[in-house]
């Protein structure tokens, strides 16, 4: 597939959703021919993207907005997850494995550190009070390409 393409999802921050956002990134993606385990990489990151903008950004709010931008370019899918939430203190420290604001919550703190692997690019942009926007790149060969 050569070209552009692009969709945009937008919707509240309720926990529903995130299955949603990420069967949809996977029905669109699936024009590229990904492997079961590129698929699978990306509806994981499309989970964690959008579970973190409902618990830290939105605080589990369920009136916040949530936006999916995917966009593919060739062989490349561009995806960006944005919440206009609290935004992130410290992304550094938010980005070390482990590491959890709500560890109330019981979650592993492992979400960016994941994201980061799964991912050939990964970007945080967050401000205190403004939200945060994931932005990741990754590259994928066709099953196609993989076994001929």
């Amino acid at each position: 597939m050569s070209g552009r393409d692009f969709m945009k999802l937008s919707f509240t921050s309720r926990s529903e959703n995130e299955a949603f956002a990420r069967v949809a990134v996977a029905a669109f993606v699936s024009r590229l021919d990904p492997t079961l385990e590129q698929i699978q990489d990306l509806k994981t990151v499309v989970s964690e993207a959008v579970t973190n903008a409902i618990i830290h950004g939105y605080e589990g709010r369920e009136d916040g907005i949530i936006e999916v931008e995917v966009e593919i370019e060739g062989d490349t899918v561009s995806l960006a997850v944005t919440d206009r939430g609290k935004g992130i203190e410290d992304v550094e420290l938010a980005r070390q494995p482990l590491y959890t604001s709500r560890p109330e919550l019981e979650r592993s703190g492992m979400g960016f550190t994941i994201m980061e692997n799964f991912m050939d690019e990964f970007e945080i942009d967050s401000a205190p009070g403004a939200g945060t926007r994931l932005r990741m790149k990754k590259r994928i060969e066709s099953k196609k390409a993989l076994y001929n």
